[in-house]
């Protein structure tokens, strides 16, 4: 049982082996040289005009999880959507229409109280 799983266990070893032989070959044949025109950001002859580690406000966060979460939701459409056809074959495409109808539902619910508390208002 454990020899089917030796070709995972090559495959690893060859990856780390190439991933570190790489990172070696770098740190010993690349350039040394650091200057301060050569460690600050955007370095195409322009003078920064401010930090280049600048503050995001938290609402950037919320809207951004927001997007995770609703983008892994939609995730659950897309199997739905591909065996649609098959539970329509089978007589069971009422119930699948109504379980995801259900489920969108839901997820409205979310998005409509995520609206009224003010989490998607940029100002």
């Amino acid at each position: 049982m454990l020899i089917d799983y030796l070709p995972v266990l090559i495959y690893m070893i060859i990856a780390v082996g190439l991933v570190s032989v790489i990172v070696l070959l770098s740190e010993f044949l690349g350039k040394k040289t650091h200057s301060y025109a050569k460690d600050l950001p955007y370095e195409c002859g322009i003078p920064p005009e401010s930090n280049a580690r600048g503050r995001y406000s938290a609402r950037f966060y919320v809207v951004a999880m927001l997007f995770v979460i609703f983008d892994v939701e939609t995730m659950f459409l897309f199997p739905w959507a591909i065996l649609y056809r098959t539970w329509v074959a089978a007589h069971a495409g009422a119930f699948a229409l109504i379980s995801m109808l259900v489920f969108l539902g839901i997820l409205l619910i979310g998005y409509v109280w995520i609206y009224k508390k003010g989490a998607l208002d940029w100002a």
